[in-house]
Protein backbone atom coordinates (compact mmCIF):
# COMPACT_ATOMS: atom_id res chain seq x y z
CA UNK A 1 0.00 0.00 0.00
CA UNK A 2 1.31 3.28 -0.74
CA UNK A 3 0.36 5.54 2.61
CA UNK A 4 2.09 8.72 2.27
CA UNK A 5 0.30 9.51 -0.85
CA UNK A 6 -2.93 8.51 -0.05
CA UNK A 7 -2.57 10.54 2.94
CA UNK A 8 -1.91 13.76 1.05
CA UNK A 9 -4.38 12.98 -1.34
CA UNK A 10 -7.41 12.28 1.38
CA UNK A 11 -6.11 15.32 3.61
CA UNK A 12 -6.73 17.77 -0.36
CA UNK A 13 -10.48 16.15 -0.51
CA UNK A 14 -11.48 16.27 2.85
CA UNK A 15 -10.53 19.92 3.49
CA UNK A 16 -12.15 20.57 0.25
CA UNK A 17 -15.18 22.57 1.34
CA UNK A 18 -18.25 20.72 0.14
CA UNK A 19 -22.13 19.46 1.76
CA UNK A 20 -20.44 17.83 4.92
CA UNK A 21 -18.74 21.23 5.61
CA UNK A 22 -21.98 22.90 4.99
CA UNK A 23 -23.83 21.15 7.34
CA UNK A 24 -21.01 21.31 10.01
CA UNK A 25 -20.88 24.74 9.86
CA UNK A 26 -24.23 25.71 9.83
CA UNK A 27 -24.95 23.24 13.09
CA UNK A 28 -21.93 24.69 14.50
CA UNK A 29 -22.83 28.54 14.14
CA UNK A 30 -26.29 28.49 14.76
CA UNK A 31 -27.04 25.37 17.36
CA UNK A 32 -23.18 25.31 18.96
CA UNK A 33 -20.39 22.57 19.40
CA UNK A 34 -22.19 19.45 20.62
CA UNK A 35 -24.30 19.72 17.98
CA UNK A 36 -21.55 20.35 15.30
CA UNK A 37 -19.62 17.77 16.59
CA UNK A 38 -22.51 15.17 16.31
CA UNK A 39 -23.30 16.20 12.77
CA UNK A 40 -19.08 15.66 11.91
CA UNK A 41 -20.19 12.04 13.85
CA UNK A 42 -22.45 11.68 11.40
CA UNK A 43 -20.85 12.35 8.57
CA UNK A 44 -17.97 10.02 9.70
CA UNK A 45 -20.46 7.11 10.02
CA UNK A 46 -21.69 7.62 6.28
CA UNK A 47 -17.73 7.35 4.97
CA UNK A 48 -17.49 4.16 7.20
CA UNK A 49 -20.23 2.62 5.60
CA UNK A 50 -18.82 3.46 2.03
CA UNK A 51 -15.47 2.37 3.17
CA UNK A 52 -17.07 -0.87 4.13
CA UNK A 53 -19.71 -1.00 0.89
CA UNK A 54 -16.21 -0.28 -1.30
CA UNK A 55 -14.48 -3.45 0.09
CA UNK A 56 -17.34 -5.84 -0.60
CA UNK A 57 -18.19 -4.25 -3.66
CA UNK A 58 -21.52 -2.80 -3.84
CA UNK A 59 -20.22 0.82 -4.04
CA UNK A 60 -18.78 -0.31 -7.13
CA UNK A 61 -22.40 -1.96 -8.01
CA UNK A 62 -23.42 1.37 -7.10
CA UNK A 63 -20.67 3.63 -8.96
CA UNK A 64 -21.56 1.35 -12.17
CA UNK A 65 -25.34 1.75 -12.66
CA UNK A 66 -26.74 4.55 -14.03
CA UNK A 67 -30.33 3.89 -12.38
CA UNK A 68 -28.75 3.50 -8.84
CA UNK A 69 -26.53 6.37 -9.12
CA UNK A 70 -29.30 8.59 -10.01
CA UNK A 71 -31.81 7.75 -7.22
CA UNK A 72 -29.05 8.23 -4.83
CA UNK A 73 -28.49 11.50 -5.74
CA UNK A 74 -32.12 12.96 -6.06
CA UNK A 75 -32.54 11.71 -2.90
CA UNK A 76 -29.51 13.80 -1.63
CA UNK A 77 -30.53 16.81 -3.53
CA UNK A 78 -33.91 16.72 -2.38
CA UNK A 79 -32.67 16.32 1.56
CA UNK A 80 -29.94 19.43 1.14
CA UNK A 81 -32.92 21.29 -0.28
CA UNK A 82 -34.99 20.45 2.49
CA UNK A 83 -32.67 21.43 4.97
CA UNK A 84 -31.65 24.46 3.00
CA UNK A 85 -35.57 25.85 2.78
CA UNK A 86 -35.86 24.60 6.90
CA UNK A 87 -33.08 27.02 7.23
CA UNK A 88 -34.85 29.37 5.31
CA UNK A 89 -38.23 29.37 6.78
CA UNK A 90 -36.55 29.09 10.18
CA UNK A 91 -34.69 32.81 8.96
CA UNK A 92 -38.44 34.46 8.48
CA UNK A 93 -39.70 33.21 11.48
CA UNK A 94 -36.89 35.12 13.35
CA UNK A 95 -37.69 37.74 11.16
CA UNK A 96 -41.26 38.40 12.41
CA UNK A 97 -40.66 37.41 15.80
CA UNK A 98 -39.65 39.65 18.44
CA UNK A 99 -36.29 40.70 19.29
CA UNK A 100 -36.42 39.77 23.13
CA UNK A 101 -37.49 35.94 22.00
CA UNK A 102 -35.17 33.42 23.74
CA UNK A 103 -32.12 31.81 21.75
CA UNK A 104 -32.57 29.80 18.68
CA UNK A 105 -33.30 25.96 20.53
CA UNK A 106 -30.60 23.86 20.38
CA UNK A 107 -30.35 21.00 18.22
CA UNK A 108 -30.32 17.69 19.39
CA UNK A 109 -27.49 15.39 19.16
CA UNK A 110 -29.23 12.76 17.90
CA UNK A 111 -30.53 14.93 15.00
CA UNK A 112 -27.64 16.35 14.66
CA UNK A 113 -25.85 12.92 13.98
CA UNK A 114 -28.75 11.59 11.76
CA UNK A 115 -28.20 14.42 9.67
CA UNK A 116 -24.73 14.23 8.85
CA UNK A 117 -25.00 10.33 8.35
CA UNK A 118 -28.11 11.03 5.92
CA UNK A 119 -26.23 13.65 4.07
CA UNK A 120 -22.87 11.81 3.70
CA UNK A 121 -25.06 8.13 2.48
CA UNK A 122 -27.29 10.22 -0.31
CA UNK A 123 -24.34 11.57 -1.74
CA UNK A 124 -23.14 8.78 -4.37
CA UNK A 125 -20.36 10.89 -5.33
CA UNK A 126 -18.88 9.13 -2.38
CA UNK A 127 -19.21 5.57 -3.86
CA UNK A 128 -17.54 6.43 -6.81
CA UNK A 129 -14.71 8.67 -5.05
CA UNK A 130 -14.42 5.06 -2.70
CA UNK A 131 -14.17 2.85 -5.93
CA UNK A 132 -11.94 4.87 -8.22
CA UNK A 133 -9.62 6.33 -5.63
CA UNK A 134 -8.53 3.53 -3.25
CA UNK A 135 -8.20 1.14 -5.69
CA UNK A 136 -5.22 3.28 -6.88
CA UNK A 137 -3.37 2.94 -4.06
CA UNK A 138 -3.17 -0.68 -3.14
CA UNK A 139 -2.07 -2.18 -6.61
CA UNK A 140 -3.49 -4.90 -8.52
CA UNK A 141 -3.87 -6.83 -5.94
CA UNK A 142 -5.64 -5.45 -4.01
CA UNK A 143 -7.46 -7.16 -1.21
CA UNK A 144 -10.95 -5.75 0.92
CA UNK A 145 -8.16 -5.86 4.21
CA UNK A 146 -6.41 -3.36 2.22
CA UNK A 147 -9.47 -1.43 1.58
CA UNK A 148 -10.43 -1.89 4.65
CA UNK A 149 -7.46 -0.06 6.23
CA UNK A 150 -7.19 2.75 3.49
CA UNK A 151 -10.10 3.53 4.55
CA UNK A 152 -10.04 3.72 8.04
CA UNK A 153 -7.03 5.83 7.37
CA UNK A 154 -9.26 8.11 5.23
CA UNK A 155 -12.01 8.01 8.52
CA UNK A 156 -9.79 9.27 10.49
CA UNK A 157 -8.00 11.95 9.32
CA UNK A 158 -11.64 13.06 8.25
CA UNK A 159 -12.86 12.81 11.99
CA UNK A 160 -9.88 14.72 13.17
CA UNK A 161 -10.66 17.93 11.12
CA UNK A 162 -14.19 17.81 11.01
CA UNK A 163 -13.90 17.56 14.40
CA UNK A 164 -11.31 20.70 15.22
CA UNK A 165 -13.33 22.23 12.28
CA UNK A 166 -16.73 21.47 13.71
CA UNK A 167 -14.88 23.52 17.49
CA UNK A 168 -13.50 26.21 15.79
CA UNK A 169 -16.39 27.13 13.84
CA UNK A 170 -18.40 26.62 17.25
CA UNK A 171 -16.28 29.27 18.81
CA UNK A 172 -17.47 31.58 16.23
CA UNK A 173 -21.07 31.26 17.36
CA UNK A 174 -20.54 34.28 20.24
CA UNK A 175 -19.96 37.02 17.75
CA UNK A 176 -23.22 35.65 16.05
CA UNK A 177 -25.24 35.68 18.83
CA UNK A 178 -27.44 38.59 18.02
CA UNK A 179 -30.96 38.13 16.21
CA UNK A 180 -30.31 40.06 13.08
CA UNK A 181 -26.88 37.89 12.71
CA UNK A 182 -28.73 34.57 13.20
CA UNK A 183 -31.17 35.57 10.76
CA UNK A 184 -28.31 36.29 8.07
CA UNK A 185 -27.04 33.18 9.11
CA UNK A 186 -29.96 31.14 8.38
CA UNK A 187 -30.82 32.72 4.67
CA UNK A 188 -27.13 32.40 4.13
CA UNK A 189 -26.94 28.22 5.19
CA UNK A 190 -30.00 28.18 3.43
CA UNK A 191 -29.04 29.24 0.43
CA UNK A 192 -25.92 27.32 0.14
CA UNK A 193 -27.68 24.18 0.98
CA UNK A 194 -30.29 24.67 -1.58
CA UNK A 195 -27.75 25.18 -4.11
CA UNK A 196 -25.31 22.48 -2.99
CA UNK A 197 -28.49 20.50 -3.58
CA UNK A 198 -28.97 22.01 -6.67
CA UNK A 199 -25.37 21.21 -7.61
CA UNK A 200 -26.12 17.54 -6.62
CA UNK A 201 -29.12 16.96 -8.95
CA UNK A 202 -27.11 18.06 -11.83
CA UNK A 203 -23.69 16.14 -11.54
CA UNK A 204 -23.07 13.12 -13.87
CA UNK A 205 -20.58 10.25 -12.32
Amino acid sequence: MHVVPFLVVSAVVIITPGVDMALVTKNALLHGRRSALATAIGVNVGIMFWTIAAAVGLAALIAASQTAFTVIKLGGAVYLVWLGAAALWASRKRSSASMELPPHARLDGGTALRQGLVSNLLNPKIAVFFTSLLPQFVGHRAGAVDLLALGAIFNATCVLWLACYAIAAARGRAVLARPRFKRALDRLSGVVLIGLGARLAFERR
